[in-house]
């Protein structure tokens, strides 16, 4: 179970350092942005790059999110419940976030592949790469929760989000 570890630690640690460069440019594009509007010089690409950062972020913070609990969860009633029920919602609930998740991966890709030919107005970025957000959000998502599955039907885990250890 070591592999499955390791492979975990890889994937999480790669969504957090994404999700925070990701953070780290939006930041300092809204600084720009802020410092040039009372300076009277608001570079007009700042607020294209604030946009895209966002979308980033969200992109590799969702299997983040799905992984510690910060998703939408219905906890207080799944919980509540008598006996394996609780285990078997949270099994079934990944199983779902999984297959969905998978699903809309081929479509994603279409929707990706449609930017290849158009370019961003202010930074002339290919809008494939900003369109990959949607395909990287969906294909994390898919991952964190398959990887969720095995580790409950392996017992390695109960299914309860992990919350990050703090530094």
């Amino acid at each position: 179970m070591r592999l499955a570890e390791t492979i975990m630690q890889v994937l999480t640690r790669t969504a957090q350092w994404g999700t925070g460069l990701s953070f780290a440019v939006l930041i300092a594009s809204v600084l720009i942005q802020v410092t040039g509007r009372t300076t009277g010089f608001a570079p007009v690409w700042t607020e294209e790059l604030t946009r895209y950062a966002l979308l980033f972020s969200v992109a590799f913070g969702a299997g983040l999110a799905f992984r510690s609990g910060d998703l939408v969860n219905v906890d207080v009633v799944c919980e509540s419940l008598p006996g394996r029920l609780p285990w078997v919602l949270r099994l079934v609930s990944a199983i779902a976030t999984c297959g969905l998740a998978v699903y809309l991966l081929p479509h994603a890709w279409r929707y990706v592949s449609i930017g290849k030919m158009q370019t961003s107005p202010a930074l002339g970025v290919r809008m494939d790469v900003i369109h990959l957000t949607v395909w990287l959000l969906l294909l994390l998502l898919a991952v964190f929760a398959g990887l969720r599955v095995l580790g409950m039907l392996s017992g390695a885990e109960d299914g309860k989000p992990v919350k990050p250890e703090e530094d």
